[in-house]
């Protein structure tokens, strides 16, 4: 499968194979060849021959007979997924694709319903975290791709080129106490701590302990720890002061908050006077003048996504505006990226498609799994306008 996927270009053709693999992995995760195993601890014989007189044939058809069964057993329980893949997919109406991420579930431990957003999430991160870092690096949000395209692009350098030109666009240049809200491993603070001097500032807040532990670190080895410190809290209640930053700045953290309006309000509270703030995130699209509500089979595709990487209700950019506007931040304008990252989520595919991909989804465990699985419905959505990648910006007065 990953010697297929290096030779093509086909985005279907991926998504099969994606789906394959995951279909291999779930199989033994899910421990169904304990069985066997159990087998083998029973009759050590059948692994390592008998003691006895029976002779080298004997040990040889018991090896046999043992690789046969496990291998039947594989077979069964791939059958078995890939049945109810394809169950899911002709019986649903959700008309986004294969609906095989359920197959994960029941690895994923379930979580009170009071503690499921905030836990999931950061056992999400938790997980994966690790993976993506040895794959793409310590910047765990879209690259930029102008026109749409990937051509001579490095992947790496596109996330960097995303945030200088977010900075661009927003007008934003050489502040000097930054609020990374939702900063991952804080690769944007250090990346501000480089760009704009010694005097800078930054503090990153995050669910993950993961990500702070190892975001730290790096600061450390970076000689930045002095300038760029991480820590765990929560977006929407925040233990800063009033006032505190004269730049707030939020890349890709705004889809996990599941109070828009208190997100914003947070935001704004910890702004200093005239200071910034910048928003980059998964919005739905805007609703038409005659809509109440995103269709049907839009919804049902957000819902899928949503389960996977623990958002709560997406909203779209008019919703932040509003938001905005209730708490007095002036200067609003809003621009949409979806064009320029749409290619992001093709790369990650055939990323997570190498054998070093494939290696660290088997070990990253269910959490991650279950995201790689609904990658391809972030390819479909911004590709048919369901998903936006939109940039907010506003000044607070």
């Amino acid at each position: 499968l990953v010697r297929v996927t290096s030779r093509s270009n086909n985005e279907q053709e991926h998504h099969i194979i994606l789906r394959e693999t995951i279909i291999n992995i779930t199989t033994i995760m899910s421990g169904t060849i304990s069985s066997s195993s159990s087998m083998m601890h029973r009759s050590p014989s059948l692994v390592r021959g008998s003691k006895n007189n029976s002779g080298t044939n004997s040990n040889t058809n018991n090896r046999l007979l043992f690789l046969s069964r496990r291998n039947n057993e594989l077979s069964a329980s791939r059958r078995r997924l890939r049945a109810n893949a394809d169950s899911a997919s002709s019986s649903s109406s959700e008309g986004s694709g294969v609906a095989f991420e359920r197959l994960v579930e029941p690895l994923i431990k379930t979580k009170n319903e009071d503690d499921k957003l905030n836990e999931g999430i950061a056992a999400f991160y938790d997980q994966s975290t690790p993976l993506w870092e040895e794959i793409w690096g310590d910047h765990l949000h879209h690259g930029y791709y102008p026109n749409g395209s990937a051509d001579g692009v490095d992947h790496r350098a596109a996330q960097v080129d995303m945030i200088d030109r977010a900075l661009d666009w927003a007008s934003i240049s050489n502040k000097k106490n930054v609020l990374d809200v939702g900063c991952g491993l804080g690769g944007s603070s250090r990346y501000f701590a480089r760009k704009w001097g010694k005097d800078v500032k930054a503090t990153g807040v995050t669910l993950s302990p993961v990500q702070v532990a190892r975001g730290n670190r790096l600061g450390e080895e970076q000689g930045l720890d002095q300038q760029v410190n991480l820590q765990v809290a929560d977006a929407l209640k925040m233990p800063f002061e009033d006032a505190k930053f004269d730049f707030v700045y939020s890349m890709e953290s705004g889809e996990h908050m599941p109070d828009k309006k208190k997100f914003v309000g947070e935001l704004a509270r910890v702004c200093a006077p005239n200071g910034r703030i910048l928003i980059v995130t998964w919005c739905h699209r805007n609703l038409k003048e005659n809509e109440t509500e995103l269709k049907e089979d839009e919804q049902k595709l957000l819902k899928r996504i949503c389960d996977a990487y623990y958002l709560p209700a997406w909203c779209s950019s008019d919703d932040y505006v509003k938001l905005m506007k209730a708490e007095g931040l002036k200067d609003i304008k809003t621009e949409d990226w979806s064009l320029e990252v749409r290619p992001f989520w093709r790369a990650v595919i055939k990323t997570a498609l190498t054998w070093r991909g494939v290696l660290g989804l088997f070990k990253s465990g269910p959490e991650t799994l279950r995201g790689a699985l609904v990658m391809p419905l972030m390819t479909k959505g911004l590709k048919d306008g369901t998903i936006a990648f939109n940039l907010l910006t506003c000044v607070k007065e």
